[in-house]
């Protein structure tokens, strides 16, 4: 792995952290008038969609780092899975010791979960161009 490798995916995840991090604020300003004063179906509905509205910030995040020319590209089924995946499980552990520690689970697992995966893609990037002089396997 080179230096520009290591430096992309550190963006990737700064720019992936800050996304769910703007879409984790925008779920608490319409969640926290629901969960004080909505019924009880709503409030559900709210604690049920967090993970759900936190994933999609680590997704968009990397789908919109992943515009900019010259850099790898991904499929999106591929990009959501990780995140969506590891900030559920984040929010269903950490509920039963109080619902509003959730956000700190999700923050870790999504962040790690976006670390894993572009790892992962560097990996089998790497392995697709390392064969055959250095060209890439694929044609």
């Amino acid at each position: 792995m080179n230096l520009k490798c290591l430096f992309g995916l550190f963006v990737r995840v700064i720019i992936s952290v800050a996304f769910a991090g703007i879409f984790y604020v925008g779920w608490m300003a319409v969640a926290i008038p629901v969960l004080k004063s909505g019924p009880l179906f709503a409030k559900a509905l709210c604690w049920l969609s967090a993970p759900v509205v936190t994933g999609a910030g680590f997704t968009s995040g990397v789908a919109i780092f992943e515009l900019l020319p010259g850099t790898r590209k991904s499929k999106l089924r591929d990009i959501v899975l990780w995140p969506l995946s590891a900030c559920t499980i984040g929010a269903a552990v950490v509920f039963f010791f109080g619902p509003m520690l959730i956000v700190f689970a999700m923050f870790a697992l999504g962040a790690a979960s976006i670390l894993a995966k572009e790892i992962v893609a560097i990996k089998n990037q790497c392995k697709r161009t390392s064969g055959a002089g250095g060209r890439d396997q694929r044609t």
